[in-house]
């Protein structure tokens, strides 16, 4: 699943430049994917899908001073703001699914100031939806980069070097 996942994400970088699901199960067929692949992928998708519209619905666009269209913030939009003093816990289920690795970079990316809670909480809906146990460290990136794409956002250049780069090729300086 994790293979057409990047396929998907390297060839329509831009979420909304990605065909209708039916469409995208033709193309990937095509390309070679297998067909179990393909059906585990676009179910995921789907519910990444969903999961970002809901999260977006109600953001209604508001104009500036000038009258130009200006897109509303999670806490504009009747989402409450998280209190810097407020704390995450992680149920059972999540700890066991993810494992102290994957829950520890969620962690360090929310720290971060890079993953905002409404894109952690998509985050963790679709790595708690995501095969197996725990959760490769490496299949989590995958699924980070996905949210932000969902919301059509790039990641900025060290934290897409962080989500890329294979950590056991690393050189320390």
């Amino acid at each position: 699943m994790f293979e057409v996942l990047v396929y998907v994400y390297e060839n329509y970088w831009q979420g909304d430049a990605c065909p209708e699901l039916h469409q995208l199960s033709r193309k990937l067929t095509a390309v070679g994917f297998e067909a179990e692949e393909i059906q585990a992928a676009l179910v995921w998708l789907n519910g990444l899908n969903i999961a970002a519209q809901n999260t977006q619905i109600g953001l209604p666009a508001e104009a500036d001073v000038a009258g130009k269209p200006v897109t509303a913030t999670p806490a504009s939009s009747g989402f409450q703001p998280q209190s810097a003093a407020s704390l995450r816990v992680y149920s059972v289920a999540e700890q066991e699914h993810l494992g102290a690795q994957a829950l520890g970079f969620v962690s360090f990316l929310e720290s971060s100031g890079v993953l905002p809670p409404h894109m952690r909480e998509i985050v963790m809906d679709r790595a708690m939806a995501a095969p197996g146990d725990p959760l490769a460290l490496d299949d989590l990136k995958i699924i980070v980069l996905m949210v932000y794409w969902s919301f059509g956002e790039e990641p900025d250049a060290l934290v897409l070097d962080e989500l890329c780069d294979d950590a056991d090729f690393r050189v320390a300086h």
